[in-house]
């Protein structure tokens, strides 16, 4: 992140691998994420990366201005397909000079596009790993996406900074490894399924 921007590609690519090894069987199994079965995580995915790609490309509708807390999204029966070129065009869309210019829009809130573009990249990491935990797969996240992550969370430590949008953070040891952190600024706990 040397001009403000973030490459999402590696990012989108590590979940989109996550998600084609998902078994069928395990789409009802719960996630990190309340109220939401991993079919409804995979369909969050889904319609992030379709309003964060139409916020890069700054194309406002239906996609950029609904609240996804407004519904539990679901999955279709092609939704392996779906979720992959989603993440491609998202991806796609934020490598675009333009994308991190001015103002954008994504689930109804206008930010100033660097941000929204560092949004997307928390949205992908964080829910990445609640794909992983939920699916017992291993997770790795992109390094400098992780960093960029971890600096926007990092930023809403303090409760009046939080909203509804994020847990309470969860205490973590200083020397706890920077995805652990960043998920429990998050409001999650880094050793889930565990209490």
């Amino acid at each position: 992140m040397t001009d403000g921007t973030v490459d999402l590609t590696p990012q989108t690519r590590i979940v989109a691998r996550l998600a084609e090894r998902v078994d069928d069987a395990r789409l009802g199994d719960v996630t990190p994420c309340h109220d939401y079965a991993v079919r409804n995580l995979l369909g969050h995915l889904t319609q992030l990366a379709v309003a964060f790609r139409d916020a890069a490309r700054k194309e406002f509708g239906p996609t950029t201005d609904t609240d996804p807390g407004s519904s539990v999204p679901d999955i279709g029966a092609d939704w392996r397909a779906e979720l992959a070129k989603a993440l491609d065009e998202l991806a796609e869309a934020w490598r675009e000079p333009a994308a991190w210019e001015g103002e954008t829009r994504a689930g109804g809130v206008t930010l100033p596009a660097a941000v929204m573009g560092v949004v997307a990249v928390d949205e992908l990491v964080i829910h990445g790993w609640d794909l992983a935990r939920a699916t017992g797969q291993e997770y790795v996240p992109d390094p400098e996406c992780l960093a960029a992550a971890y600096d926007f969370l990092d930023q809403s430590r303090v409760p009046e900074a939080r909203g509804t949008i994020f847990g309470p953070v969860v205490e973590v040891p200083p020397e706890a490894p920077l995805l652990d952190q960043a998920i429990a600024l998050s409001g999650r706990n880094p050793s889930w399924p565990a209490t």
